[in-house]
């Protein structure tokens, strides 16, 4: 497991977060669907789509010499959870500051894996934000230049409706916000299959 990123900062720490991603078909659809509102709205602050994800656990600062543990602990919790399918559906905000596409599909197994993660993550003794899980992707935030038009945004995209995609790979991922000047830029620490048994309804 790579642990040598340019988010590893002077202070022994990197910032980090766990993850799953769209496919880029997925992406394209959304990013489809965006573009009128983009052309309505360029002074949002848009997200670039090779940015998007949906975030299960939020780590904040780890210490470097914790992350080989919490890679094992991942790969672990990746090795009982098979592979899922979710969709990009409708879009909705965090107050006027946030706007995101929300997910649809399987959410049941996507809650249960964010649960096994954040069990992963308090055993290696890190902390964990006591926030509810609500899955979403971030599109855009307010800006000075537009700081009303998330609103119009999310009503605008509303009925956005995507394909479903699956879900087969769990990431650690690596931040540079707050760490360096210019866009944040994301990149995988490390990466595991989802290998569990196939669920069977009961």
């Amino acid at each position: 497991m790579a642990s040598g990123t340019r988010e590893d900062d002077a202070d022994g720490t990197l910032r980090l977060f766990v993850a799953v991603d769209p496919p880029s078909e997925a992406k394209a659809e959304l990013r489809r669907a965006l573009r009128p509102v983009v052309a309505q709205r360029p002074r949002l602050r848009w997200t670039d789509d090779g940015a998007w994800h949906v975030t299960l656990v939020f780590l904040g600062d780890v210490p470097a010499a914790t992350v080989p543990a919490l890679g094992e602990a991942l790969g672990a919790v990746a090795a009982r959870h098979a592979e899922f399918h979710l969709m990009l559906a409708g879009t909705d905000r965090f107050g006027d500051r946030i706007l995101w596409a929300g997910v649809d599909g399987d959410v049941h197994r996507l809650r249960l894996l964010a649960d096994d993660v954040r069990d992963a993550v308090a055993g290696c003794g890190l902390p964990v934000e006591e926030r509810p899980f609500r899955a979403h992707v971030t599109l855009a935030r307010s800006s000075n230049g537009d700081r009303h038009g998330v609103v119009p945004a999310a009503a605008a995209l509303g009925g956005f409706a995507g394909e479903a995609w699956p879900v087969d790979r769990l990431r650690l991922v690596g931040s540079t916000y707050g760490r360096e000047a210019g866009p944040v830029r994301y990149s995988d620490v490390a990466s595991w299959p989802l290998t569990g048994a196939p669920h069977v309804p009961g």
